[in-house]
């Protein structure tokens, strides 16, 4: 009983300290195992960096965020119906294309909440544009969306509008696909909405699985590579397999919890922020009137101009065929993000 007794006032003084050591801006770390504690006993989720103040890695130090994020809004293109945009493989885990698209926002939806006590002081938006998903689909949509902290609106992809924008033949001189012009129109019009966020846009494709703590560690390294870099950048959340078939010279820089490398190649799922949409949207709309080859070729023009990061490894892994070069990447438990993004 006085073991006991004396076990429950060390532990009461151990919160006070704890709560007194973060007023006075100070974290307190075990040596034993380098956990983080916290005055709740709960230290898995816990970083060292604080939103909008500062970035700290062991043993790096400090970066003071000059540059802090107000907003986030994510704007997901959906389209449950079509299989695959171009190719005829069966993505892996050889599923319905539902099953990735509700997967996929699933995962977005754990991440963000995995991390709620860190994001909840900036403001998040979801917004789902999508393209003849069926209306059982859209029911599921709005049961993974409802009763969190964040905001979120589900529209229906304005087809007629944006379609009379595509140009009919590619730069290969072949004709465009309805099933490309779906895409480009999708991508058009997410565009336009992003001119009316606030800060920080990630436009994201329905067939991404996302690692728990991916939202947060592009939050924090958005902030902390800006800050370092006195400019705005662009994120991809993928380490595409296709960014290793050449050597190329990189640079390195450490976020939150992840390594991230400087590329000048990414498909249409990035993090950038107002400023960089209003600085390059022509260029981005050019992907909506012209298929170019690549596809993405004006993104990766603009990419010789200003800064895009990859993480090493990948916190969201791209779900196409096991073969492509553009789709899962290396050094990740697949099969656990896939697990982990059930609904």
């Amino acid at each position: 009983m006085k073991a006991s007794k004396i076990k429950k006032k060390k532990s009461f003084f151990k919160k006070i300290f704890l709560k007194l050591s973060r007023l006075l801006g100070y974290e307190v770390m075990d040596q034993g195992d380098l956990s983080l504690l916290s005055s709740d006993g709960n230290s898995e989720n816990n970083s060292l960096s604080k939103i909008g103040k500062s970035s700290l890695t062991l043993p790096m130090g400090t970066v003071n965020i000059t540059r802090p994020v107000k907003s986030l809004d994510i704007i997901l293109r959906t389209c449950a119906s079509i299989k695959m945009l171009t190719q005829s493989k069966e993505r892996i885990f050889e599923k319905k294309k539902s099953e990735y698209t509700l997967r996929c926002l699933k995962s977005i939806v754990n991440s963000i909440n995995y991390s709620k006590d860190e994001l909840k002081n900036i403001k998040i938006k979801f917004t789902i544009i999508d393209f003849k998903s069926e209306n059982n689909i859209i029911d599921k949509f709005n049961s993974i969306l409802q009763n969190n902290f964040f905001s979120f609106e589900i529209k229906s992809l304005d087809y007629d509008k944006y379609s009379t924008y595509i140009s009919e033949k590619n730069e290969e001189n072949k004709s465009v696909t309805d099933n490309q012009k779906s895409n480009m129109s999708n991508i058009y019009q997410s565009l336009d909405l992003s001119k009316k966020c606030d800060d920080l846009i990630y436009f994201v494709e329905d067939d991404y699985l996302h690692t728990k703590n991916s939202i947060l560690e592009m939050v924090l390294a958005y902030e902390k590579f800006s800050s370092q870099l006195n400019k705005e950048i662009f994120l991809c959340p993928a380490d595409y397999p296709y960014l290793y078939r050449d050597v190329e010279n990189t640079n390195i820089l450490i976020g939150d919890k992840s390594h991230w490398r400087t590329i000048n190649q990414t498909l249409c799922t990035f993090l950038t922020s107002r400023e960089m949409i209003s600085k390059y949207y022509d260029k981005m709309a050019q992907m909506c009137k012209y298929e170019h080859y690549p596809f993405e070729k004006p993104l990766h023009e603009i990419y010789k101009k200003e800064f895009c990061f990859s993480p090493i490894p990948s916190i969201a892994i791209h779900c196409t065929n096991i073969n492509s070069i553009y789709g899962i990447s290396p050094n990740l438990d697949i099969k656990k993000i896939w697990e982990e993004s059930s609904f």
